[in-house]
């Protein structure tokens, strides 16, 4: 697939003499370009990103974003991605769309710019819409999908991370026989849009907007796209909707299903880093943790597996400390559940002395002994706890 002009740009300025690229969130390219000190993280709640650019970013001077041709009531709509979009055409000095009758039309709220928005207009005709292919799904993943929808009943309103984990749980939920649930999310997945096609959410006991699966951006296969192209049960919203804790409290039952890459043993969740090499992005973890455990009868899922490979050897990811310069996306005081292949824990209303022995539950069992030791040794254990 053809890189888009900026990331060109970048690569013909090698010293970063002239140009510097900046990110919300990185994927597997902006690694590369961050690895190089040419790519930079833009620290952010992700739902919170329009309000940076009304009062914080200076207005842009070219925005440039690929769109469905005009429609007949003279709109570009945003397709796949609405998240910040319109909150930078708002300021921006020129708006360029590139328009793609590829790209799948959504419904929604705020989905497009209208034509007295729009400066110039580029014909991308031909060139392929971004797909994402489902990752590989482990036996670790199937086992901690399992365990989290059991506990996910009829009417739930689900929020569903990216990864192969999250997915898992769509998987056990095709054949769990739970109904009529909804959907709530910032990212629609294909995991979600499988239940969609089987029935399986149908948001009829949502309280805001029932019947509607309400996302902010989405990225997958061919399949997954004609699926939501043109379909009024597919909301596409603004990420500050989306995402405001506020509002995704007032569906009952919400549940939030979220990666992670490392937990300490108090409950730390570092997400988005390895040490000080930035790998992805908060995104929306936080703002789904928090608005998920305010709902009534809501819960949050933050999941990974127990391990995993680096050199040859095998690693936990449950550690007494979170690796030096790590980022915690998710603090201590806001996580609820969490779940490796080996179990599931709930960290709220717990001590210290008990989140550690509950983290070290979850753990792989050839690295619990060493857990147990260094938390006695550090005092996170102490000896009359047993």
């Amino acid at each position: 697939m053809p890189q888009p002009a900026s990331t060109r740009v970048v690569e013909a300025d090698p010293h970063g003499e002239h140009a510097s690229f900046f990110n919300w969130h990185f994927s597997g390219y902006d690694r590369k370009l961050g690895d190089a000190v040419l790519g930079h993280y833009i620290p952010c709640n992700l739902g919170e990103i329009p309000d940076y650019y009304r009062r914080f970013i200076d207005p842009v001077d070219v925005m440039v974003i690929k769109t469905c041709p005009v429609d007949a009531h003279g709109y570009f709509n945003f397709g796949i991605t609405n998240s910040w979009l319109g909150a930078i055409a708002e300021r921006a000095k020129v708006v360029i769309v590139e328009i793609d009758p590829a790209m799948p039309y959504l419904f929604g709220v705020q989905t497009g710019l209208h034509t007295s928005q729009v400066d110039f207009v580029i014909d991308g005709a031909g060139l392929p819409i971004p797909e994402l292919p489902s990752s590989p799904v482990t036996d670790a993943d199937r086992a901690v999908g399992s365990l989290i929808a059991a506990e996910i009943g009829d009417g739930s309103c689900l929020q569903i991370g990216i990864g192969a984990m999250p997915n898992a749980v769509c998987s056990s939920l095709l054949g769990s026989g739970v109904q009529h649930l909804g959907v709530h999310t910032e990212m629609l997945t294909e995991g979600i849009v499988d239940l969609y096609r089987a029935g399986v959410v149908d948001g009829s006991m949502k309280n805001v907007e029932p019947g509607k699966v309400v996302c902010t951006f989405g990225v997958g296969s061919r399949a997954m796209y004609d699926t939501i192209d043109y379909n009024p049960d597919i909301s596409s919203q603004p990420v500050d909707v989306t995402n405001a804790p506020h509002l995704i409290s007032l569906n009952d039952r919400m549940v939030a299903i979220n990666n992670t890459t490392q937990m300490d043993l108090q409950g730390q969740a570092a997400s988005e880093s390895n040490g000080h090499r930035h790998i992805s992005g908060t995104g929306g973890q936080l703002q789904f943790v928090r608005g998920a455990y305010a709902s009534a009868g809501g819960k949050s899922f933050v999941c990974m597996s127990s391990t995993y490979e680096r050199r040859g050897e095998r690693r936990s990811r449950v550690v007494l400390s979170l690796t030096p310069g790590n980022v915690v996306t998710t603090p201590r005081s806001d996580m609820m559940y969490v779940v490796t292949e080996y179990g599931m824990v709930n960290l709220k209303g717990r001590s210290v002395p008990e989140r550690a022995r509950s983290m070290i539950s979850l753990a792989h069992p050839d690295f619990r002994d060493d857990l147990e030791r260094d938390a006695r040794t550090h005092g996170l254990i102490p000896r009359s706890f047993h």
